[in-house]
C-alpha cells in the first residue's frame, strides 16, 4: 500500500549542512588565535577554550556539559567539541584519536574482573554506554554533531572538520585485548582499529577519519605583547586590589553551628 500523501510536513532543518560552516568561522578562529598568541605567556589552546571559540564562530551558545556531547548549542543542532595535536605534516593527515569520556563498566554493569570477561562482551558493554549517552542527548537535539580542532605543535596550523556523532552496533566490531592490556575494537568487514577502551581509567577513544572536505588555516605569529606594556594600556595601579584580611576569622557561635549541620548531613550521605 502506498504512503498516504500529507498536505503539510515539517521538516528540521540543521543551521548548515555538516563541514559548510559559516564564511565568518576561519576569521573568527584567526582572530581567537593571534589573540591567544600575544597574551599569553605560554600559547595553549584547550579543550574548554575550543568550545568558546566555536560558539562564537557559529553565533552559538557555549553550554559546558558534564556528557562532554552538548557543549554548544545552537537552536536544534548541538556539538561536542575536541582538541587534539597534529601529526608533523598536518596537511596530509587523515585520521584522529578522539578520547570521548570514561564508560566505567564496572559502575554501568558491576563487571570489575576483566579477564574473565569474553572480550567482545566486554566491548559490548563499553559501546553501549557510549550509545546510551549518544540516545539521551538526541532526545533533547535533532541534531548531534562533534566538531574537531587538530593543531599543529606550534599552534600556526589548524584543521577544522565536523561529523555526525552516532551510535555504533555492537555486532558490527570485535575486540581483543592489546599488549598493553588495553581493550581494542575493530570493523569486522574493513579489520580497521576503530576503538580503544583502557580499564584501568576506563577512558574511551574513537579514531576517527578526517573528511576530505576539512579545513586548514594557517596563522600568523604575532610578536607577543609585553607584560609591562599590557599593564600600562589597561592603567593598572594599586587601586586594582585590596587586602580583604590577614588571617582567618575567629568562628562565631553561628558558624559553629553550621559547621557541625554540614558535618552531620556529610554523615548521613556517606
Amino acid at each position: 500500500m502506498a504512503e498516504p500523501r500529507l498536505r503539510t510536513v515539517n521538516k528540521a532543518t540543521a543551521p548548515f549542512d555538516v563541514n559548510k560552516f559559516p564564511s565568518s568561522l576561519v576569521d573568527t578562529l584567526a582572530k581567537n588565535v593571534v589573540y591567544m598568541m600575544a597574551t599569553k605567556q605560554s600559547m595553549s589552546l584547550e579543550g574548554n577554550e575550543w568550545e568558546q571559540i566555536f560558539a562564537e564562530c557559529v553565533g552559538a551558545d557555549w553550554k559546558p556539559s558534564n556528557v562532554g556531547l552538548d557543549d554548544v548549542v545552537l537552536d536544534n543542532c548541538c556539538w561536542g567539541a575536541k582538541t587534539v595535536f597534529g601529526q608533523a605534516d598536518i596537511e596530509n593527515q587523515d585520521k584522529v584519536r578522539l578520547i570521548c569520556g570514561r564508560n566505567a563498566v564496572t559502575y554501568s554493569y558491576g563487571v570489575d574482573n576483566y579477564s574473565e570477561v569474553d572480550p567482545n562482551e566486554l566491548g559490548k558493554m563499553v559501546l553501549q554506554i557510549w550509545n546510551e549517552r549518544v540516545s539521551a542527548v538526541r532526545q533533547v537535539f535533532k541534531f548531534v554533531r562533534t566538531v574537531v580542532l587538530v593543531k599543529s605543535k606550534d599552534y600556526k596550523d589548524y584543521l577544522v572538520f565536523e561529523f555526525d556523532t552516532i551510535r555504533y552496533d555492537p555486532e558490527l566490531y570485535y575486540f581483543e585485548w592489546n599488549k598493553r592490556g588495553n581493550l581494542e575494537g575493530y570493523d569486522k568487514n574493513t579489520k580497521k582499529h576503530k576503538f580503544t577502551w583502557q580499564p584501568g581509567g576506563s577512558q574511551f577513544t574513537i579514531i576517527e577519519d578526517i573528511p576530505k572536505e576539512r579545513l586548514h588555516i594557517s596563522v600568523k605569529a604575532p610578536e607577543p605583547i609585553d607584560k609591562e606594556t599590557l599593564l600600562e594600556t589597561i592603567h593598572f595601579d594599586k587601586s586594582w586590589y585590596k587586602i580583604v584580611s590577614d588571617k582567618i576569622p575567629d568562628k562565631t557561635d553561628e558558624v559553629r553551628k553550621q559547621d557541625r549541620l554540614n558535618a552531620y548531613v556529610e554523615k548521613l550521605t556517606e
